[in-house]
């Protein structure tokens, strides 16, 4: 008897740009699928908020047979999948996957004294806290909105990336006001 090819839609709970979507998750699993011969990426999308932060991506995949669905799971657990995600089937309920975390930090970018934006820099932020989350996470996108600059993290705990980077936060005047919240 042969197999009946699923279609499955995978709803990654990642604030991730496409190009980052593609990078750490489409083409990684693509060939992953197509080296095991289970399946393969149909497509892909992103949902925007109003804003147009993204909330979540999206992965249209085809496994030859539906058996193969744990090692899917397994794959995308591999790649890091952020706790939350759904594997969504027609006529099935939903099915919760992932193993990271998320922290989104957020950069006020207007309310601040004009001599922070001067004499303060962004890119010092991004470098400070990928040196401080080394090993325990790491910057996987980021968004620039109309009033604010988020960076988003993904590692094994929220705490722990939390805990590090908090004494920047602390001190560095552009990250006067930040928000931290968790994504994941």
């Amino acid at each position: 008897m042969s197999a009946t090819p699923v279609a499955i839609n995978v709803k990654l709970n990642a604030r991730l740009q496409p190009e980052h979507r593609l990078q750490l998750f489409e083409d990684p699993l693509d060939a992953m699928l197509e080296g095991a011969g289970i399946g393969e990426i149909m497509g892909g999308g992103t949902a925007l908020s109003e804003e147009g932060e993204v909330e979540y991506g999206d992965l249209e995949i085809q496994l030859h047979d539906a058996a193969a669905l744990p090692n899917l799971i397994e794959a995308l657990e591999q790649l890091g999948a952020p706790k939350g995600s759904l594997i969504q089937r027609e006529g099935e309920p939903d099915l919760a996957f992932g193993i990271t975390e998320g922290l989104g930090l957020y950069l006020n970018g207007t309310d601040l004294p004009d001599e922070v934006y001067e004499q303060c820099d962004s890119n010092y932020v991004f470098d400070q806290i990928v040196e401080r989350i080394d090993g325990h996470g790491e910057v996987c996108s980021w968004w620039q909105g109309p009033s604010e600059t988020a960076l988003y993290l993904y590692g094994a705990s929220f705490d722990t990336m939390a805990e590090r980077i908090a004494d920047l936060l602390a001190s560095y005047p552009l990250c006067q006001g930040a928000r931290v919240v968790q994504i994941a």
